[in-house]
């Protein structure tokens, strides 16, 4: 919700020569797995005036996010492959654990804490941009699910111009709704499995409501310059903002709560509809796989850039909002998203993230070594599922309170233990 410059840095960069990934994972008891307010705590012991203020020595950077029992890593500096990361990640994973030890916590991943209740636990950061996160809090009530109870991972991708943004624009917008099929982890809310795969993004979607600007339909408009973006983003933005924000507090550019957001300081689209997984690893292996297709799309490997900016948003929108309920299962029948990736037919969205799978891994050399990595993971995660899925076939459809604190606790092994969950695996 802050500017940040850290991942991409000057001078900008071009289509595909980066990325930059981040991860928010939340803090819990040891003991019971409630949420602990503490993330200050570990940023603190960085600085010798113990202010708690960015990690941002080394690859992997550690800085706060709205809520006290947050704590978000990110690639310091541009990552030139995703090769290499799911290591660089873990070190520092370790390197918190071992920090959470001492208080009586650890981290644990997935995008939703299955029994917050937010009303009760919620604490905002007080710290450095706290009255930003309090201005958010009078406006849009943030002691609710979508606000204080949420982990994502962000992707971003840099453009140099114009004609770069409006080519990266139109091949994300594309993407965007088939993005929960590989990603969703929340099936668990308050102690209670959820119709959605993707609860995250179900209360995502109204999370802003009170400004309806700052959404949109979600799936983003289609826009293809700065000073477009400017003037129907933007601008109407900050309109709707003044009268609840009279101070501008809020600065356009992080009210904006679309799926993906221009982040014209950074040079960068930031794609947000990724839930965060149980390893680094597995959130790697969906950047590659999401970010391959994306690039395709941008070079108009199947339509060209006209075609896709023919894509209706409103029915972009209502094939995410079915793959966020039913995530892989979905059948995907909208004719002109099949045509702009290449498909004749319905298929299953699993299925179909197949068959992108099997026709561009190693389809661009730079990728050579980000595949051979990552890419038995992606493999893995076709074949088995997101992590909602397999989350709720380990719980079962009315799990009881210690059945999901085994599960969870068998799921922050698996963020230490570098390995994918395993519904097969019974804590």
């Amino acid at each position: 919700m802050t500017e940040d410059r850290s991942l991409f840095g000057e001078p900008p960069l071009s289509l595909f020569e980066a990325y930059g990934i981040e991860l928010e994972y939340m803090i819990v008891s040891r003991a019971d797995l409630a949420v602990r307010p503490i993330a200050d705590e570990l940023l603190a012991a960085f600085h010798p005036d113990g202010e708690p203020t960015d990690k941002d020595s080394g690859p992997v950077g550690w800085s706060n996010e709205l809520v006290l029992h947050v704590i978000e890593l990110k690639t310091n500096g541009p990552a030139r492959h995703l090769a290499g990361w799911a290591g660089r990640f873990r070190d520092d994973l370790v390197a918190i654990d071992a920090m959470l030890r001492e208080r009586g916590a650890m981290l644990l991943p997935g995008a939703m804490h299955p029994t917050m209740d937010p009303r009760r636990e919620t604490v905002l950061w007080p710290h450095e941009y706290g009255e930003i996160y309090a201005t958010y809090d009078r406006i849009f009530d943030c002691r609710r699910h979508g606000w204080a109870n949420l982990q994502s991972c962000h992707v971003n991708l840099p453009f140099r111009g114009d004609a770069e943004f409006e080519r990266l624009h139109a091949a994300i917008r594309a993407v965007l709704p088939l993005v929960p099929a590989l990603a969703a982890s929340s099936p668990v809310v308050e102690g209670a499995v959820t119709p959605a795969l993707d609860h995250r993004l179900e209360v995502y979607c109204t999370h802003q409501a009170r400004i309806p600007a700052a959404m949109g339909l979600v799936i983003p408009e289609v826009l293809r310059t700065e000073a477009e973006y400017e003037r129907r983003i933007f601008a109407p933005l900050r309109a709707a903002a003044a009268e609840l924000d009279p101070a501008g507090v809020l600065r356009p550019p992080f009210l904006n709560a679309r799926g993906a957001i221009a982040r014209f300081e950074r040079g960068a689209i930031e794609i947000r509809l990724l839930d965060v997984q149980e390893t680094p690893r597995a959130d790697l292996a969906i950047a590659l796989l999401v970010t391959t297709v994306v690039r395709a799309l941008a070079n108009e490997r199947w339509v060209d850039l006209a075609a896709l900016h023919a894509l209706s948003t409103e029915s972009l929108a209502a094939v995410l909002h079915r793959v966020f309920r039913d995530g892989e299962r979905t059948l995907i029948d909208e004719p002109t998203l099949l045509a702009a990736l290449g498909r004749s037919r319905p298929l299953a969205a699993g299925a179909l993230w197949r068959t992108l799978r099997d026709e561009l891994a190693g389809a661009f050399d730079d990728q050579q070594a980000d595949w051979r990595e990552l890419g038995p993971t992606a493999d893995a995660l076709l074949d088995r599922g997101p992590l909602a899925r397999r989350l709720r076939e380990a719980l079962g459809a009315s799990p009881d309170r210690a059945r999901i604190d085994a599960v969870y606790r068998e799921l922050g092994a698996c963020l230490l233990g570098d390995r994918l969950f395993e519904p097969t695996a019974r804590p």
